[in-house]
Order: C-alpha cells, then sequence, then structure tokens
C-alpha cells in the first residue's frame, strides 16, 4: 500500500530527502519519514499500542491517551524548528522522534543552535535499533537546519534510552538533578560515532542476509503443473535439500482445492498458508508480482527471491517498476534477492536450502560465491562441482535492485564456514562502502574477483548504480581493488586457481619459489613464468623422467626445508613406461590401447607427504603437471592444487604472494603508517580562495553546462591555492615578445627556460617548443626568434620564461576526484611511460606515509629514481613530502576536483614544480558520512 503522507505531502515545502529506507539490528526493514499531519490516525493507533511505563518514560508521568490538542502538536511541523520523524512499517509507526529548536535559556526559537529532543518506541519493537537509527537521521536533519547540539531529559529508570545516547558515540556531557538525567551533546560526527555507526550497519546487513539463508519455512509462488517451468523446478530443488523439519509450500492463484504437487499441498495465496513463512521465491509473471509481493508482505514474510524477469533490464519502464517493487518489499520490512535472479544457495547441512535454478546442491566448503550474472552463476557452480570444490553459500542476485554484494561481504565477515570469497562483478552500487568492507573482510579472508567490462565499462541492462559509478576507469577500479586487498584475476579459471590456492594452502611468506619435478622442459617453462611474473624462482631441480615416488619426496623435503625458500612447485610428467608417457611420444592412437590419464601413486603418496609438512612449515605446495588427469583426483583430500599448465600454477601463486605482502603491509601500517603533519599548511586559507572561486560569476555559469562547473582557475590563483599547502610552483613570466623575455629573465634571475604553454603545444619538447639552459639575454633574443618563426608566433604560442630548475628526473603528480570513489592519488614519470604505456600507479585519498612510498615504487619506471645505470639517486623523501601534501589538500578541500602537476623534476636534492593545473567544483556531499540509509537507485 502506498503511504499517502508520502505521496500526498500536505506542506509545499515537505523535504523528500528525508525519506530513507533504514536496515534495523535484526535483519527487517523500515522506513524513516517527516510526519505530516495526514499522519493523525497512525500516531493514535501507535500510541495506543505503547506500554503504559513507555508513555511514562517519555512525558514523566501517567499519559494514557493523547489529546486533540497533542495529535495536532504532533503532526504539525515547519521542517525547520520543529521536526517531527516516524519509522514506518507495514503502513503503520512503530517509532517517533520529535526535536524542538530552542535557546540559551531552553525556550523555544527560531534561532538557537540548540534543540530538545524526544523519543517513543513501542515495546514490540524494542531492542531492534530502531532508536539508534532515528538519532542518526534526526541528527543529520538538525544539523542541516543549522542546529549543532541537542539536549534530552530522561528518567534514571529508562535504561536503554540513556545506552541509546550514550553508545552513540558523540561528544557528550551528563548531569544530574531533580530526578531527571540531563544529556547535552554535540551533533558533529566524531570518529568514535562513525565506526559506532559502521558496526551498527555490519550487524544488521550480515544479519539480513542470514535470515535470507537460513529460513524456518518457504514458499514458491508461482508453481505450475507444467514441469519443466521454473516455480516447479524450484520447488523440486527446495524439496530434493530441505530438511526435514522445514515446511515447503507452494502457490497458484488457479489451483483447485486440494492440488498436490511433488507431494505438497498447493495454496491458492501465500495467505491461506497455516503457517509462518520466512522466505518467498516470486516465479510469477511480471504482472502478478505487485499482488504477490503485497500478499507476502500481509502474511510476514521477512525476504524474497524474485525470479521474474521484465524489470530495469527492459529499459525505463521496467526500471520504475523494480523500483515500485523494492519500495513496495522494504515498505513490509522484506529484503529482496533480485529481480531477474538465479536464485540463492545455502549447503549448511543444518540448515540447507536451494531456492535457485541450480539442479542440485553444491558440496559443502568454504567458498562463499557471489555474482551479477545468472549464466556466470551456472558457470561457477559448474566449475566448483568439476574442480571438487565445496560451497559454503552462493547467491546470483540478477539486478541486485536490494541484497548486493556489499551486504553479502557484511555476512562472510562472520560467516566461520566461508573461508574464501569469489565475485563476479559488472557494477558497483557503492565504490567507497565496498572498499571499506571488503578491506575488513580481506584483513581475515581472502576475496578473489572477477570484474567484467574491463575495457568497455558499459553498464550491464537492469544494474542500478549512481550516475557517478557509471564511467568508472579501470584504473580507478584496480586502485580500489589494491587498496581493500581485493585479488583481481582475469578470467573464471583463474578465480578458481587462485581461490583453490588460497582456502588450502598457507599464505607464502615471501616471493622466493623452488621448482621440483621430473621434467627439465616443464620445471623451465615454469622457472619463466615466475621470472616473468616477477616472482624470485630458484633454479629448478630436475629428478629426471626415471624419478620415484621416494626421489620426489627427497627433494620435496630439501626444498621445503630450506630457509630460502617461501614456496614450492612441484612439476610431474607421466613416468617412463606409462601409457601417458607413451602418449606423449605419439605411440598410441588405437581404441585399444591402454587407458590415459594413468600415474604413479608413489608419486601421489610422495606430493601428499610432503603437502602436509608444507603445511606444519606455513609455505604452499602447488602442482603443475602435463597429461597425469588422474593425479589432481590424488592430491584433492590432502588439499594441493593442481594446475594442467605452468602458467596457470605461477599465476595462482603470484596472486598468493600478492595477498600476503598486503596482509602484512596492512597488519604492519595498522601500527606504524600515518598521516605526517606537515608545515606550512593553511586550511582556512585555501577553503576561503576555492569558495570565492566558486562565487564568481564564471562559476555560476559554469553550472549550467553539461557535466556541471568544472572551473579551471586562473594560474595566479591556482598558485596561490598551492603554496597555502606548502606546494611550490616555479613561477613563469609571459614572454610575448623579445623585450618582456628579457626582463623577465633579468627578473627570475640565469639560466633560464623558454617554452610554450599554449594548450596544443604544452608538454610538447618534441615539437621543439622549449629551450633550455639561456645563459645570457643573447642567447634568450636568439631563442625567441626561433620560436616566434617555428610556432607561428610568440602571442600565439604563449611564450613564457622560466627559471631553469636542477637537472632531474621528470615525474607527473595528479589528484583527480571521483564522485563514487573519492579522490585518488596519481604518480607517474613523465613523457612516455605514463601517457603512451599506462605506467602510472594510484592511491586512495587520504594516503599514509606508506601509501606514497608504495606509489612511487610501484611503476615499471621507479629505476629512474633510485640511480639506474649507475646514475645519481634522486631526492624521494621531496617527492614523497609532495604527494602528501597534494592529498591533503584534496582530502581537506573536497571542492578541488583536480591537481595535475607536470612537470615535477626531482633532483638529487630537492625538487622542483614547472607546471601546475587545478579545477573545482561544487561537488555532491558524500553519502557514506550521513545516517545510514538504503540505496533507492
Amino acid at each position: 500500500m502506498e503511504d499517502p503522507a508520502v505521496v500526498n505531502p500536505e506542506q509545499p515545502d515537505y523535504p523528500q530527502h528525508w525519506e530513507a529506507d533504514i536496515l534495523l539490528r535484526d535483519g527487517g526493514t523500515a522506513r524513516i519519514r517527516p510526519i505530516t499531519p495526514a499522519d493523525a490516525g497512525r500516531l493514535v493507533e501507535f500510541y495506543e499500542q505503547v506500554s503504559d511505563q513507555s508513555k511514562y518514560f517519555r512525558f514523566f508521568a501517567p499519559y494514557p491517551r493523547l489529546s486533540d490538542k497533542d495529535v495536532r502538536r504532533f503532526t504539525h511541523h515547519d521542517f525547520v524548528n520543529r521536526v517531527g520523524l516516524a519509522v514506518v512499517v507495514r503502513d503503520h509507526f512503530i517509532a517517533t522522534v520529535r526535536y524542538d529548536r530552542i535557546d540559551a535559556e531552553g525556550r523555544p526559537s527560531e534561532t538557537g543552535t540548540d534543540a530538545e529532543v524526544a523519543f517513543l518506541v513501542q515495546d514490540a519493537h524494542q531492542g531492534r535499533g530502531v532508536a539508534s537509527a532515528l538519532l542518526e537521521h534526526i541528527a543529520a536533519v538538525a544539523q542541516e537546519r543549522g542546529i549543532r547540539r541537542f539536549q534530552a531529559e530522561v528518567l534514571p529508570e529508562n535504561r536503554k534510552m540513556v545506552k541509546v545516547f550514550t553508545d552513540a558515540g558523540y561528544t557528550q556531557r551528563r548531569s544530574f538533578a531533580d530526578g531527571v538525567v540531563h544529556l547535552e551533546f554535540d551533533l558533529e560526527q566524531t570518529d568514535r560515532s562513525l565506526a559506532v555507526m559502521r558496526a551498527r550497519e555490519h550487524r544488521a546487513e550480515a544479519r539480513s542476509v542470514q535470515r535470507l539463508l537460513t529460513p524456518r519455512s518457504v514458499a514458491v509462488v508461482g508453481v505450475s503443473r507444467t514441469p519443466q517451468t521454473v516455480g516447479r523446478a524450484i520447488l523440486r530443488d527446495l524439496l530434493g535439500g530441505a530438511p526435514a523439519d522445514r515446511p515447503v509450500y507452494a502457490v497458484n492463484r488457479n489451483a483447485e482445492p486440494g492440488t498436490e504437487l511433488d507431494g505438497v499441498p498447493v495454496h491458492r495465496s501465500i495467505l491461506d498458508i497455516p503457517g509462518p513463512v520466512d522466505l518467498a521465491v516470486i516465479a510469477v509473471p511480471e504482472s502478478a508480482v505487485p499482488a504477490a509481493v503485497a500478499e507476502c508482505g500481509a502474511h510476514g514474510v521477512q525476504g524474497l527471491v524474485v525470479v521474474t524477469a521484465g524489470y530495469a533490464e527492459t529499459g525505463p519502464e521496467g526500471r520504475d517498476r523494480q523500483r515500485a517493487l523494492v519500495r513496495q518489499a522494504r515498505a513490509a520490512g522484506m529484503r529482496v534477492i533480485g529481480p531477474n535472479a538465479f536464485g540463492l544457495i545455502n549447503t549448511d547441512p543444518q540448515s540447507p536450502l536451494n531456492a535457485s535454478l541450480a539442479p542440485r546442491l553444491p558440496g559443502r566448503g568454504g567458498f562463499g560465491i557471489f555474482c551479477q550474472s545468472g549464466a556466470i552463476g551456472v558457470a561457477l557452480l559448474e566449475a566448483a562441482h568439476k574442480r571438487g570444490l565445496g560451497v559454503s553459500s552462493f547467491a546470483s542476485v540478477g539486478n541486485r535492485a536490494d541484497v548486493s554484494g556489499n551486504d553479502f561481504l557484511q555476512y562472510w565477515a562472520e560467516d566461520e564456514a566461508t573461508q574464501v570469497v569469489l565475485l563476479y562483478l559488472e557494477s558497483f552500487g557503492n565504490p567507497r562502502k565496498f572498499t571499506r568492507i571488503a578491506r575488513r573482510l580481506a584483513a581475515a579472508k581472502p576475496v578473489v574477483v572477477v570484474k567484467g567490462a574491463r575495457h568497455t565499462g558499459s553498464l550491464p541492462p537492469g544494474h542500478a548504480v549512481p550516475a557517478t559509478a557509471t564511467g568508472l576507469h579501470d584504473a580507478t577500479v584496480d586502485a580500489l581493488f589494491e587498496q581493500a586487498g581485493v585479488t583481481r584475476v582475469a578470467t573464471i579459471t583463474e578465480l578458481y586457481d587462485t581461490g583453490e590456492l588460497l582456502a588450502q594452502q598457507p599464505l607464502p611468506p615471501g616471493d622466493r619459489v623452488a621448482v621440483v619435478g621430473n621434467s627439465d622442459s616443464l620445471g623451465l617453462l615454469t622457472y619463466d613464468a615466475l621470472l616473468s611474473a616477477g616472482l624470485r624462482p630458484c633454479a629448478p631441480v630436475d629428478l629426471t623422467t626415471a624419478a620415484t615416488g621416494e626421489n620426489f619426496r627427497i627433494a620435496l623435503d630439501v626444498a621445503l626445508a630450506d630457509p630460502a625458500v617461501d614456496a614450492v612447485i612441484a612439476v610431474a610428467i607421466p613416468p617412463i613406461g606409462t601409457s601417458a608417457h607413451a602418449f606423449m611420444g605419439g605411440r598410441l592412437t588405437g581404441e585399444d590401447d591402454p587407458a590415459m590419464g594413468t600415474d604413479d601413486p608413489e608419486i601421489a603418496a610422495a606430493l601428499l607427504d610432503a603437502g602436509h609438512r608444507a603445511r606444519v612449515l606455513g609455505k604452499p605446495l602447488l602442482l603443475t603437471h602435463l597429461a597425469l588427469t588422474d593425479l589432481p583426483a590424488r592430491l584433492r583430500p590432502g588439499g594441493i592444487p593442481a594446475y594442467a599448465a605452468p602458467e596457470r600454477a605461477v599465476h595462482a601463486l603470484t596472486h598468493a604472494v600478492h595477498y600476503a605482502q598486503w596482509r602484512r603491509r596492512t597488519a604492519a601500517a595498522e601500527e606504524t603508517a600515518r598521516v605526517p603533519e606537515l608545515d606550512r599548511i593553511d586550511e582556512p586559507g585555501a577553503r576561503r580562495l576555492v569558495e570565492a572561486a566558486l562565487s564568481t560569476r564564471v562559476a555560476v555559469a559554469a553550472r549550467t553546462q553539461p557535466g556541471g562547473a568544472r572551473l579551471v582557475l586562473p594560474e595566479a590563483e591556482a598558485l596561490e591555492l598551492l603554496a597555502r599547502y606548502g606546494i611550490d610552483v616555479s613561477p613563469v613570466r609571459p614572454a610575448p615578445d623579445e623585450e618582456s623575455a628579457a626582463r623577465a629573465a633579468g627578473t627570475l634571475g640565469y639560466p633560464v627556460a623558454l617554452k610554450a604553454t599554449a594548450p596544443h603545444l604544452r608538454h610538447r619538447p618534441d615539437l621543439g617548443s622549449v629551450r633550455l639552459d639561456l645563459t645570457d639575454e643573447a642567447g634568450l633574443r636568439r631563442a625567441h626568434r626561433e620560436l616566434d618563426a617555428l610556432l607561428g608566433g610568440a602571442a600565439q604560442a604563449e611564450l613564457v620564461v622560466q627559471r631553469m630548475a636542477p637537472r632531474g628526473v621528470d615525474t607527473v603528480i595528479a589528484a583527480t576526484v571521483d564522485p563514487a570513489v573519492g579522490a585518488i592519488l596519481s604518480f607517474g614519470l613523465a613523457g612516455a611511460p605514463a601517457e603512451l604505456l599506462g605506467d602510472t600507479a594510484h592511491r586512495l585519498v587520504p594516503a599514509t606515509d606508506q601509501d606514497v612510498a608504495g606509489l612511487i615504487r610501484e611503476v615499471r619506471a621507479a629505476p629512474l629514481l633510485f640511480g639506474w645505470r649507475g646514475a645519481e639517486a634522486v631526492d624521494t623523501g621531496a617527492l614523497e613530502e609532495l604527494l602528501l601534501r597534494v592529498s591533503q589538500l584534496v582530502d581537506d578541500v573536497p571542492e578541488i576536483a583536480s591537481v595535475d602537476l607536470e612537470p615535477v623534476v626531482v633532483a638529487p636534492h630537492g625538487l622542483a614544480i614547472l607546471g601546475a593545473r587545478v579545477r573545482v567544483a561544487p561537488l555532491p556531499v558524500r553519502s557514506d558520512l550521513g545516517p545510514r540509509a538504503m540505496s533507492t537507485l
């Protein structure tokens, strides 16, 4: 049912943006919205269901009912000085909060910055985190209206409400007088309040997924008599894996009384089912979905799996239907998997669930799998089955209009059965949140991801994402994954290759790899692949093709015991004399030849023994083989991954090495990484400069242009802004003629450079637009005449004079704000390395001292900074400090859209910034710093 107070608010200034869907502590959903005069009946009904004790705690006296005057007071607000919010489930209030602005003496005010706040929660909904969520939202509303502090009076016996205030994490003061606890707390977000909010978010989202995966009863809505239909298939799958004590129901609106399908009675409506239903699978035509969802809500269903298609993937009208579906479900307290979903699987033996289109329940194991594509979901499940790998839980969510990968990451962080998380992603709904959650999860469990649309950046039909997240550059995605500790792979095969190694073997303590086996050629291929991957292989140990199991055992023992070895790759081909070896020689061609794929059981036994020792020593052991199709199955009980190509084994090990390095680096950074306090930082001055720039007529006009305001600061303003953060750019002087050039050089001091700065000539010395090391006026005049003739006139070329910088390495530093992810700090070497080869490294802002140290060492051309081929190393300390200053500038002043410093010449002692460009823009408010709210895309 639509809420008339929301659809037709009486006040013309009704703040629609205050409405929000929220997730409660127990995983249920609700809606927060402003209270309007149309809510009088809801308010009275709500108050009647509140206990006398709760009323006493609210009003400090017996207050059995609300008078007409009370009802008017609590439903009529100006949304500035008097605001009321309600939490609504199934069109009924379950909680309210109100603030009234007051002055310093506690009297009603229209100008004060304090407000009194009071809550009331129905007893049946206390303990669900309702008041905590309301506090976050009313605090955000108050701040928007200029209120900086809340005051509240609470009876000492009302311990629950006192705890709501004290646990919120705000800076507060408490006093006790006249039998009442008086609380005052500032509304400015603190690190503790943000941490509290995110911890609550984590618990609620994890619990909501747990409820979906462990329903006490399930109904399939849309079961047909035809066996091949989707609803009927899901019913069979549910029955095949359902525990004996979990009821499974079937619903078909046209069923005759007494109808049974697959041994299950068929009901005409979910409302006819005699018991509660926790999870409903919706498999009816799209036109029938709203009625089915309404009945599910009325019956108290907690979650929906909507396999029905015909929503956002079909176009704008379908997207509107999808939004309406999510609104309808959330208003009734339900979460939604889908629409257009493949389904949901849980292999927990205590509560197995196959609410999907998968024909069989996967084996139990440690992989949590999430994907956004049904076809890929099928491929992932089939690949797991063929490899003999088990799954803890699986979700293929289709259009992911509600439940997303972030929700499952929250759940898997708590799920002890999940050891490794595998993701197939095609888009991000909330990249900032993904980074935050994935980083916390990856600190304990590997997260491996295949990201579709790497090159095109196209958005699959049906995926709802913010406009800011539709064009994420792949380099941005890589930076996001890198800092979150997420392992990115290119294919489904590599996803499982890497996941299997991470799940079954210890993390490698380093990058030194031993190669041991019975094939010199295969060992050399493995060695070459390790070198190409940037690892440090030892010389391969060739046991020859005549090697026995005992030879393998001894060699593997030696390699594993070597303190200079961090991981071991065993290489194996069929022993001489086996059918597989003969096949490799091309001698087996007939139908009567021995069976292929045999292997030496002694070698398998030696590998299994070595695998046990490898675990004790904390070193991974893996195998690459040729033509030994039986060997992987023999090794599976010992958890030794086997790969049919050396490149696959090396790729998996490389990912494991990098992930282990990230884990160690992150753990160390928790203790040592910091954002240093820099001198010469004038944040207020920088803010004033940016605010002034954005208030100019040019900036205001730019806001009406496509893409909004992206104002390039004039050079003088840009240099002044950068100087506020200790970023000094070498000054330039215009040189439209020889006389101006000579005067400029006299002011700056020789030697100087003369260069063109016109957009088509900037940073293009290959076009002859620069003259360096001009030591006197005669040489400067001669150079000016040459460039004037070469470039079509000094004025057109925009010639300038600049003092020569010390010799060094030319680099490029940039910071760009991506509205979906945040500010990204980039570094590379100027010219071909960055422009042609894409040799650029990235970090999310704010960057720590360890982040920037890693940033300059990550680019492939980094050796040029550290004394390549006998050259003198440059001042990387000065370079790191500059990167920290740029990072702090864009973090402190979010209206700065981009900073480009090029070139930055890094010399053996110090550096010089020869060019700078700054753009500013009024950026949108960051949603991840506001109160908890579910996506409404």
